[in-house]
């Protein structure tokens, strides 16, 4: 199985290029992203490659960090998720982005993605919501007592230990308040959540909400 490729680019479209390796071709497919970040052709780059093996065919898809290697494999775990639809939504979501709106049970920024409709995104934010974590995002999620949206461990009010026990009344509160005022649910999570971190621990609601919205229109 390939896992690497380091080489010079041959050709490149807008989700696809051919890295030349010893004057070998390899075709790649990759997200837009991925594809934006390369270089110029005849010039050197490295892939991550995840080998896709069927019947009548080897698929090889290439991204330029690991992150997003993780969070293809993380989302082809999805029923009805396959490569193309994984590679579409990391053209349109940074794997940050993608934590966030799965966090923050956000549909809107999915179904930005070409081939990712209300209820298709619907059931990625239900069946990623546990599993998120496994990409080692910056924030450290750990899951609401109620199966609701997740919020960020050692947020005021959660287990001092980070376990899955009680999180943050405080913060999903300011979330809350936040999208009573018209904000979006995944940019009020983040916003929170920067605030929450500037504030070492010591939020309270009347100093995080206010310190939220400086985020939000800072």
């Amino acid at each position: 199985m390939i896992a690497r490729l380091k080489g010079l680019i041959d050709e490149i479209g807008t989700d696809w290029l051919v890295l030349d390796v010893a004057g070998v071709g390899y075709l790649v497919f990759c997200s837009a992203r991925t594809a934006r970040a390369m270089p110029g052709r005849g010039e050197g780059a490295v892939l991550h490659v995840e080998t896709h093996v069927r019947e009548d065919h080897i698929h090889l898809y290439g991204f330029a960090d690991l992150r997003e290697r993780e969070a293809f494999r993380l989302l082809t775990t999805v029923q009805g998720v396959g490569a193309k639809v994984a590679l579409a939504i990391l053209g349109a979501l940074a794997p940050d982005e993608l934590v966030t709106a799965i966090v923050a049970q956000d549909k809107a920024p999915l179904t930005r993605a070409d081939g990712v409709g209300p209820r298709l995104a619907a059931r990625l934010l239900t069946e990623l919501k546990e599993k998120i974590v496994t990409l080692g995002a910056p924030l450290s999620v750990v899951p609401m007592a109620d199966g609701a949206a997740a919020l960020p461990a050692g947020t005021a009010g959660a287990d001092p230990n980070g376990g899955a026990g009680a999180i943050a009344g405080v913060a999903a509160d300011a979330v809350s308040a936040l999208v009573n005022l018209g904000y979006g649910r995944a940019d009020a999570f983040g916003a929170v959540t920067r605030a929450h971190q500037a504030q070492a621990g010591d939020a309270t609601l009347e100093t995080l909400i206010p310190a939220a919205l400086k985020e939000l229109t800072g």
